[in-house]
């Protein structure tokens, strides 16, 4: 008995997670925190694209993932804080703009910058981790990166123009193939910058490029990550799933290629949703909110975390 005490004793002493605010734009911007007594290091996740909320879910369109919770229990678990976020105009973030449509990548990359900020009373050390869209967002937050943000993690994000790979998304049903040459004169026209008629669209496709979509794409698909990427000069780390299916090994490679002080951990098996895919359930890990983290996950990040902290 004496002995299990002394090891508890080693344990990081966690705080239960908890909802915190900051000031936003109209309202208050929210987020969980996850503190660590002691911990050199704290990670701002960023979510991905769409309705997706803090803990990875999206109970809109049936993705129930939990994923960025999971990531921050895990972190913790070895001693590194967390925040996980809201975006703006979205669940606990809802009260910060008045159309949640109305937002564009700077905006939340401005967003993110003030939880970097916030998270320095979390640790010293703050890292933004960004999954998916959320990358992207990272990559461009670390243009005018805060005092305290000490590196980047990009999960599963595309080294691609968003456009390009909607582009490709799309071809790899082959449903799609009628629907294929309006789709890609759509997204050539929202990359000029020019938007289209939502009435004039095939009636399938107006959900995709509704009036309000069509002003956010313009802006997210102006990006390319690579040229953000070569802005970067701090540690980053690239974690890709080479069963993903969203974003591709290539996309990673392409990071790499432009981020030559970059680690890079490649999930065997790994999805988009950075679980281990299931045979035979191929959205498994979309809807399978139970279903763990790949197990290289966790451990890559903070061996990863750790090594840079050494380098330091």
């Amino acid at each position: 008995m004496r002995l299990i005490i002394l090891l508890a004793g080693l344990l990081p002493v966690m705080a239960a997670a908890e909802p915190v605010l900051i000031a936003g734009p109209l309202g208050p911007l929210e987020a969980e925190r996850i503190a660590v007594g002691g911990a050199a290091h704290a990670v701002v996740i960023v979510p991905g694209s769409g309705p997706t909320d803090r803990d990875g879910n999206s109970p809109g369109t049936g993705l129930a993932t939990d994923s960025y919770k999971l990531l921050a229990e895990g972190l913790a678990q070895s001693g590194i804080a967390s925040l996980r976020i809201d975006k703006r105009g979205l669940y606990g973030s809802a009260a910060a703009i008045a159309d949640p449509n109305a937002v564009t990548i700077g905006a939340y990359a401005g967003d993110v910058r003030d939880w970097v900020s916030h998270a320095a009373d979390l640790a010293p050390c703050v890292w933004i981790a960004g999954h998916s869209e959320g990358g992207l967002v990272a990559l461009v937050a670390a243009q005018d990166p805060p005092d305290r943000l000490c590196g980047l993690i990009l999960l599963a994000t595309s080294g691609r123009p968003t456009g390009r790979l909607l582009i490709e998304q799309f071809e790899a049903n082959p449903a799609n193939g009628p629907l294929m040459p309006e789709i890609s004169s759509i997204v050539a026209d929202l990359e000029a910058g020019k938007s289209r008629d939502p009435a004039s669209v095939t009636q399938a496709l107006q959900p995709l490029f509704s009036a309000e979509l069509q002003r956010y794409m313009i802006d997210l698909f102006s990006y390319d990550p690579v040229s953000l990427a070569k802005g970067w000069r701090g540690p980053v780390l690239i974690i890709q799933g080479d069963a993903d299916v969203q974003v591709r090994p290539h996309d990673a490679d392409l990071l790499e290629s432009a981020l030559p002080q970059a680690r890079r951990i490649d999930l065997a098996g790994g999805t988009h949703m950075l679980k281990a895919a299931v045979p035979g359930r191929p959205f498994a890990t979309y809807t399978d909110r139970a279903l763990p983290l790949h197990d290289a996950l966790v451990p890559g990040i903070v061996a990863f975390i750790d090594g840079a902290s050494a380098r330091r």
